[in-house]
């Protein structure tokens, strides 16, 4: 079998477009020692920065500033790894590109800096997700969560998984191994311990998840409630701006009012919706079948009540309209009138229930901190990481086959249980990239940025 061409040398701009005090020529592979030494008359010494001339073929100089060479396979992609420190001008930069390219280089693809990372082991699929994650950080909280997951916090929750996962492999197929003994294996008491052990691990990796994809995306909460309960006015209180109409008609919103706001710089998608009522109004029949449906797909539902109008019958009938499995925050607003003191209600109910004024931002701050906690925020240094769609469906997907599995041991199907965990594994395996196509890879590392 022939070998495996050697990959090219790549090379990009590694700093964002624009005008800046510092710009860097990032380049990649096996030539790098020989760019390196053509363009600055020699090899830095290894993991030193050199103040140095950056010099075109013709021995003319392109820029100066620090150069920095780091050998295989101490280096950021594995590689051979240059970086050119120069001045931050995309024409001075450009043309310390242009020199590397016409040395035998190419121009890197988005990503592929950190898909070489990747590919030469140096981190996993979701450590390098991290990265992406940590550049396009819009709060502290979230640069944390993404920090953890690139220093490895998630993918060490992944791997305890998959040792839980291998045990109960290696048990059903040594009780296949034997069928002849008289002791039934796949009645261990032990066995049944272990799968639903492994069941919880699972759940909790599965909600820690959840919550790092609302700290990466953010959370979407939907305002809802009768007409003039006040939710325009809650909208725009949260914004801090006039965001929605607030009229004393009743039906003044009848499409959807979106906002995007920030908590402690923790993303919130908003969204106002028509007053949930009977109208034989098409227009604002139309607004609340869209109110429906926002709610469907909302990670909150802050249902807002008139405090000072509204019973408990009506409350009710109100969450008798939400979608089943919603979560959902009980809003009462307008204590200004009601007299209600502000935060949090303590009710026997099932919901959260905090009082608030929209007119005069009384119990905001309860609601901005009860927001925060749903979205999983945590003090600096806990343990919230920074996920994706994919993962959540990956260990879905990894929850469904073990449910099979112990669907089987049951019935004594142990063939069929322990495919079913091999399945589950394999799955387990997408999130860090044991198990991955190279189409994902590719949409994966397409999304990143150039230089990265």
């Amino acid at each position: 079998m022939s070998a495996a061409p050697a990959p090219d040398t790549i090379a990009a701009v590694a700093t964002p477009p624009g005008t800046g005090g510092v710009g860097i020529v990032r380049i990649s592979g096996p030539n790098a020692p020989e760019i390196a030494r053509a363009l600055l008359g020699r090899l830095p010494a290894a993991r030193h920065a050199s103040f140095t001339r950056f010099r075109d073929a013709d021995g003319s100089t392109l820029d100066e500033g620090l150069a920095l060479y780091f050998p295989a396979p101490h280096s950021f992609t594995g590689e051979p790894v240059l970086e050119l420190h120069g001045h931050g001008g995309p024409v001075v930069l450009d043309l310390v590109l242009q020199a590397a390219l016409k040395l035998g280089a190419r121009p890197a693809r988005a990503g592929e800096f950190s898909e070489r990372a990747f590919l030469n082991g140096k981190l996993d699929l979701a450590q390098a997700e991290a990265i992406a994650d940590l550049i396009e950080s819009a709060s502290a909280e979230s640069a944390r969560a993404a920090l953890r997951s690139l220093q490895g916090a998630f993918s060490q929750r992944v791997r305890s998984i998959n040792e839980l996962l291998i045990g109960l492999r290696l048990h059903i197929e040594a009780a296949l191994d034997f069928p002849e003994e008289e002791i039934d294996f796949l009645a261990d008491e032990s066995l049944s311990q272990r799968a639903h052990r492994l069941a919880g691990e699972i759940d909790a990796l599965l909600a820690a998840t959840r919550q790092g994809q609302l700290l990466h995306d953010g959370m979407t909460v939907v305002l809802a409630g009768r007409p003039n309960a006040g939710k325009s006015s809650l909208l725009n209180a949260l914004a801090q701006h006039d965001s929605a109409i607030v009229s004393p008609v009743p039906g003044t919103t009848r499409d959807i009012v979106r906002e995007r706001i920030q908590i402690d710089g923790l993303p919130l998608h908003v969204l106002d919706t028509a007053g949930l009522r009977e109208s034989a109004d098409s227009i604002e029949s139309e607004g609340v079948r869209r109110t429906h449906e926002a709610m469907r797909r909302a990670n909150r539902v802050l249902l807002v009540i008139d405090d000072e109008d509204e019973e408990e019958e009506g409350v009710q009938a109100l969450r008798a309209q939400l979608p089943d499995g919603a979560g959902i925050t009980l809003v009462r607003n307008k204590i200004d009138r009601s007299g209600r003191s502000a935060g949090p209600v303590a009710s026997p109910g099932d919901i959260p229930e905090i009082a608030i004024s929209a007119l005069d931002g009384r119990g905001l701050d309860a609601l901005r901190t009860h927001l925060k906690e749903c979205m999983g925020y945590q003090v600096a240094g806990e343990g919230s990481f920074s996920a994706r769609r994919r993962h959540i469906d990956a260990l879905e997907r990894v929850r469904a086959h073990l449910k099979t599995s112990l669907s089987q041991l049951a019935v004594r199907r142990g063939d069929l249980a322990a495919e079913e965990l091999r399945l589950a594994q394999q799955r387990l395996g997408e999130i860090t990239g044991e198990f991955t196509s190279d189409d994902l890879l590719g949409r994966i590392f397409s999304s990143f940025c150039i230089g990265k």
